[in-house]
């Protein structure tokens, strides 16, 4: 009897336990829920011979880092798919290919794979969220392409819990929050315990500039969810990032000690080095008290384990921010001339962008705002290159902001704040504009709703400009604190050498490939944050 998975194509097994156990596992896998490593591994004892489940553990195994084992299964599935299926090799086909590194071979395969088959979602999958082969493909355009594949896509799909979950992610992404946030609430009812579900739902409440029922949301769905699942450490930044909005930094931190940072996460390490390093650099450009220098050293030993040479842009430049606090100047250096040697090589689709935020970011921690600002003025109309999220990529127009406040660049501060992400948080960096500079935002929250420390909150007017507000005891509290929190305790952690300003790239060399993916900047390492 011909055997079908959870979306109506056909398994080649003979055994209907090995391919119950699969479609199970595979359901794990597209909730991010944790437990689909034994599934898998019980299929293939209930037939070693299908190639499905090698190629499902393989890319369990690329998410998770396991380079190596990645690989292994993926060969295992290459060599069974002689007797699978057309279907089924084009499946196996473009994952391997994205496990080899191959990443643009990879999603044109993918494209033309799910012409013929638009419902194989764990081939589909590899193109989608912020870390996906669109996401790290290096174009500024990523989330627009994601949102036109599944709309060529949605009239085969109807209403399933997993195609709603990234339809309307990719909505939020794009602009039509409510759109997309009424589908992905329509996808967590379908399916209560979808991990990819809530964390977009958390994206529409951050794009809504609503962090308030964020973190209420984020803080009833999370309990129910294993810390072991991949998405717990994230889920727990999100929630972190709207105390922090909300003006309740001890719950941020202690979110942050609990579940974020690299001792205590079960996340794979490219999630865990972004969370844990933006988590703390945002504390320290808000200047959230106390300072949580002692942080940092636990942050920089996890970059150095999984990423000692620069190779995956976005674990770069969140391995920068720790790098550049910690005063690791050589590692800093070295890796911002890796990235040079990528670049001239044309191994690095990001571009020059990618070491263009390191360098900033350096520069910042050096006290050197001025230059900072000049720096990261140059790489943010590209920021969308970088692939991340609105969210994630915050944090770098934050810093420009930030930088250019503190050396009494006003003017460009208010253009930054105006052009920022469409409906984010704006925290504390724009709380240091004086008030005369600043536009007030209808529905924006009152001044006495803004948390300690100055910090302002932004809305989102029609034509999807921001503004930010904020009161005179707003501005004089946070220049007070930009006159003495960074430049009076920061160490010098890089030298004009290291990190140059101007943008140029030292070149030379080859690069290794880190511990996360076998080629610089592949793609398709999840299909979600």
């Amino acid at each position: 009897m011909s055997m079908q998975d959870r979306f109506g194509l056909p398994l080649t097994t003979a055994s209907a336990e090995a391919a119950e156990t699969y479609i199970r596992a595979v359901d794990l896998m597209l909730s991010a829920n944790t437990g689909a490593e034994t599934l898998l591994d019980a299929a293939l004892a209930a037939d070693p011979d299908f190639a499905l489940a090698h190629i499902a553990r393989a890319r369990l195994c690329q998410v998770q880092a396991r380079l190596p084992e990645a690989k292994d299964a993926a060969a295992n599935a290459r060599k069974l798919s002689e007797r699978a299926t057309a279907r089924e090799q084009g499946h196996i086909e473009t994952i391997a290919l994205a496990i080899d590194g191959a990443g643009a071979q990879a999603m044109a395969r993918l494209e033309a794979h799910v012409a013929d088959y638009p419902r194989d979602a764990l081939a589909l999958s590899l193109a989608l969220g912020v870390f996906g082969l669109l996401g790290f493909s290096g174009r500024i355009d990523h989330h627009d392409a994601q949102l036109a594949l599944l709309l060529r896509l949605a009239p085969q799909w109807g209403e399933n819990w997993w195609f709603l979950t990234y339809l309307g992610w990719a909505r939020i992404e794009t602009g039509d929050v409510a759109t997309g946030s009424r589908e992905v609430e329509r996808a967590l009812a379908l399916n209560p315990q979808n991990a990819y579900a809530a964390h977009a739902r958390a994206h529409g409440y951050y794009e809504a500039g609503d962090p308030e029922s964020g973190a209420a949301f984020i803080a009833a769905w999370l309990p129910g969810y294993d810390r072991k699942s991949q998405l717990h450490c994230h889920l727990s930044w999100h929630q972190a990032l709207f105390e922090l909005a909300c003006g309740r930094p001890e719950r941020a931190y202690a979110l942050y000690d609990d579940a974020i940072r690299p001792g205590v996460s079960y996340a794979p390490p490219l999630f865990n080095l972004a969370d844990a390093a933006s988590f703390l650099w945002r504390w320290r450009i808000y200047g959230e008290t106390p300072p949580l220098d002692g942080e940092w050293p636990e942050v920089v030993a996890h970059a150095k384990q999984y990423f000692p040479r620069a190779g995956i842009h976005f674990a770069d430049v969140h391995a920068a921010l720790a790098e550049a606090v910690a005063g690791e100047d050589t590692a800093l250096a070295m890796r911002i001339a890796q990235l040079g040697d990528l670049i001239e090589a044309g191994r690095l689709p990001q571009g020059a962008i990618v070491s263009g935020l390191c360098s900033g970011a350096a520069a910042f921690a050096r006290g050197d705002y001025s230059a900072a600002a000049d720096v990261l003025a140059g790489a943010l109309p590209e920021l969308d290159c970088l692939g991340g999220s609105h969210a994630q990529r915050e944090v770098f127009e934050d810093t420009y902001i930030a930088a250019c406040l503190r050396a009494g660049r006003h003017d460009e501060a208010t253009n930054g704040c105006r052009r920022g992400s469409r409906a984010g948080l704006r925290r504390a960096i724009a709380a240091g504009l004086p008030p005369d500079r600043t536009s007030r935002v209808s529905g924006a929250p009152s001044s006495d709703a803004w948390p300690s420390g100055a910090r302002s909150s932004c809305g989102t007017p029609a034509d999807g400009s921001r503004f930010c507000e904020q009161t005179s005891d707003a501005w004089r509290s946070c220049a007070q604190r930009c006159a003495g929190s960074m430049s009076g305790g920061s160490q010098c952690v890089a030298t004009s050498s290291c990190a140059p300003l101007s943008g140029e790239l030292s070149s030379g060399g080859t690069s290794s490939c880190a511990p996360l993916s076998c080629e610089p900047s592949c793609g398709g390492l999840s299909s979600g944050e």
